[in-house]
C-alpha cells in the first residue's frame, strides 16, 4: 500500500535499491547511517554542549536564563546557515511550545524539577526547557529530510488520534486512570503493517514503524539520562547524588516519540499538498 502522505512528482528512494540482508550488516553502509544519525542530531548535540559549559563556566547572569539565550541562538544559526529550512524551524518552535505545556503539568505535579533560580522561569518550568523537546523535533525533521523517509501503509488519522491520546494520557493520568498500556496496544494496532522506507548512500531500507519507535525511545532515554547528569532537570531520586533515570521513562520515551512523529509526518503532507496545488 502507497503512504498516504499524499503524491508526490517522484517517489523517494526511487534511484536507490532496495536493501539485501547483506545490506544490514555492510560496515561502510552502517558507517554512512551513524554518520547520517549524528548529523541529524546536531541540534541536540549543541544542546549538550550549552548544557556542559554551563555547568562549568562562570556566568554574568542564570544559568537557565544563559541557556534560553543560547537556545534562541542556536535556532538562529541553524536558519542562517541554512542547516534547518525556515519551515523545519517552525515546525521545531512548534515542538517547543508542545514540550513547555508538558513541563507545565508534570513539573508542578512533582514528576521532575528544576532547582535552580532564574528570571526566566514560569510555574517552576524555565522557558528554555522547551528546547530539550525541541531537539527532538530537529532530529526527526533532520533524518526525515536526510535519510529520504516514506510511510509505507501510515494510516494518519488513527495514528495521530492515538498519538493524541498518548500526549493527553501522560497530562491527565494524575486524575484520570492511566492507560497508556492500552495506548501503547493502540498505537501498535494503528502502525501493524506499517513500514518505515529509507536510503542511505543507493540502498533503500526498510523497517516497521513500531521498531523504530522502540529504538528512537531507547536512544532518548541514554539522551535524558547524558541531560540529568549535567543538570537539565533532577528527578526526586536525583535531588542528594545522581542517579540512572528509571529504565521505565524508556517505554515513556517510545510512546512520546509518536507524537513528534505524527507532528512531522503531518506537516510533510500539507507540504506536499500545498506543492501540488496550481499556480
Amino acid at each position: 500500500m502507497a503512504a498516504d502522505t499524499g503524491p508526490q512528482a517522484q517517489l523517494p528512494g526511487a534511484a536507490a535499491r532496495p536493501a539485501t540482508g547483506a545490506d544490514w550488516l555492510r560496515p561502510s553502509q552502517v558507517l554512512r547511517f551513524a554518520w547520517q544519525e549524528a548529523l541529524s542530531c546536531l541540534f541536540a548535540v549543541c544542546l549538550f554542549v550549552g548544557l556542559a559549559l554551563s555547568s562549568v563556566v562562570p556566568l554574568p547572569l542564570a544559568r537557565y536564563d544563559a541557556l534560553l539565550l543560547y537556545g534562541i541562538a542556536l535556532t538562529a544559526v541553524f536558519w542562517a546557515t541554512r542547516l534547518e529550512t525556515g519551515s523545519e524551524a517552525l515546525a521545531v518552535a512548534g515542538f517547543h511550545v508542545v514540550g513547555l505545556v508538558f513541563e507545565l503539568v508534570k513539573v508542578n505535579m512533582g514528576s521532575w524539577s528544576y532547582p535552580e533560580e532564574a528570571l526566566t522561569k514560569i510555574g517552576g518550568v524555565p522557558l528554555y526547557s522547551g528546547f530539550l523537546y525541541a531537539a527532538v523535533g530537529s532530529y526527526v525533521c533532520h533524518a526525515w529530510r536526510r535519510l529520504d523517509l516514506e510511510l509505507a501503509g501510515y494510516r494518519g488519522v488513527a495514528t495521530a488520534l492515538v498519538a493524541a491520546g498518548i500526549y493527553t494520557n501522560f497530562l491527565t493520568h494524575y486524575w484520570l486512570p492511566d492507560v497508556r498500556v492500552a495506548l501503547a496496544a493502540a498505537m501498535v494496532a494503528a502502525t501493524w503493517g506499517v513500514m518505515v522506507r529509507f536510503t542511505v548512500g543507493a540502498v533503500r531500507y526498510r523497517m516497521p514503524l513500531a521498531l523504530s519507535f522502540v529504538l528512537i525511545g531507547f536512544f532518548l532515554w541514554v539522551a535524558e539520562n547524558i541531560a540529568t547528569f549535567l543538570g537539565a532537570w533532577e528527578y526526586p531520586y536525583q535531588a542528594d547524588v545522581w542517579r540512572l533515570v528509571h529504565p521505565a521513562k524508556f517505554g515513556a520515551w517510545a510512546l512520546l516519540v509518536t507524537v513528534a512523529c505524527v507532528i512531522v509526518a503531518t506537516w510533510k503532507q500539507a507540504g506536499r499538498e500545498r506543492a501540488l496545488q496550481p499556480r
